[in-house]
């Protein structure tokens, strides 16, 4: 069987998964349209995961504590956690063909820098195209987990700093050090804490966030790409929060929502995304 990441069907609030050798049923609370597939198709998941009462995996057959799926060319340890993530958010190799397409014309390696980099997705992308990639997060756990996922795409000796840190310390300590990147990725969530109890809240802090991630940029950087899955944080809001950032840079936006394709069922929006680069 294929080690491919799909999603078979969505709908009442769920969505249907198949990582690799696994089908998985999980909570989407966009997903308000009913599901394309028979219901005998969903009943067929090998595990389910509610929030109903308290988060609760409910296994049909016995997982193992963790298997391979591949998104987009990337392979990925996929793990059942007690929030119901399995380590990968399929939505985000939406951006990364150009990603890759940009470092790959490049005579030399650019310095691409991926923040709020959880598992590493985005990150070994870069890194199979030919970049230098600084992999920041501010969990351990994350940052082991991303390393593993190196390993398995055998991606080892590729030219990756891992970074445990607060990602508006390390930002400005780089900007002390004259250090500056071709590519900047961030992801940031709604609301977490750094690896020494720093609070990140992305209403309050996307400004700073935002103007020191153009500050770090080169003098002929290649792109900014930044994602959320936070509500509010539509496309258009995110366009104008680029706009202004990026002023006085030559280049284009694109901005729009993340979508997980699906050839069997309904597509499903995932958060949104605004992405600047270089058009010439």
């Amino acid at each position: 069987m294929s080690e491919k990441y799909f999603l078979v069907d969505s709908g009442n609030q769920q969505k249907l998964e198949r990582f690799g050798s696994y089908l998985i049923a999980r909570p989407c609370a966009q997903a308000l349209w009913r599901p394309s597939l028979p219901k005998s198709e969903w009943d067929g998941a090998d595990a389910h995961f509610s929030r109903d009462g308290g988060n609760a995996w409910n296994f049909k057959r016995q997982l193992p504590k963790s298997w391979v799926a591949e998104v987009e060319g990337v392979r990925f340890k996929i793990s059942p956690t007690d929030f119901g993530h399995l380590g990968v958010f399929p939505e985000h190799s939406l951006l990364w063909g150009s990603m890759r397409q940009a470092i790959s014309k490049q005579k030399k390696a650019p310095q691409v820098l991926n923040l709020f980099a959880y598992s590493g997705g985005a990150t070994l992308a870069a890194a199979s195209a030919g970049a230098h990639v600084c992999h920041l997060d501010a969990s351990k756990g994350m940052v082991a987990w991303a390393r593993e996922n190196a390993a398995i795409n055998e991606l080892t000796k590729a030219p990756i700093r891992w970074i445990i840190d607060d990602a508006p310390k390390f930002l400005m300590r780089e900007m002390k050090r004259g250090v500056f990147y071709d590519g900047i990725i961030l992801d940031p969530p709604s609301f977490g804490r750094g690896s020494k109890g720093e609070v990140f809240k992305i209403e309050r802090d996307i400004h700073e966030l935002l103007e020191l991630c153009r500050k770090l940029l080169s003098d002929y950087p290649l792109f900014l790409i930044f994602t959320t899955h936070t509500p509010g944080m539509t496309p258009i809001v995110m366009e104008h929060l680029m706009k202004q950032k990026m002023q006085g840079l030559k280049g284009e936006i694109e901005t729009g929502e993340m979508i997980l394709p699906s050839d069997t069922g309904t597509p499903i929006p995932c958060g949104s995304y605004a992405r600047w680069f270089q058009n010439g």
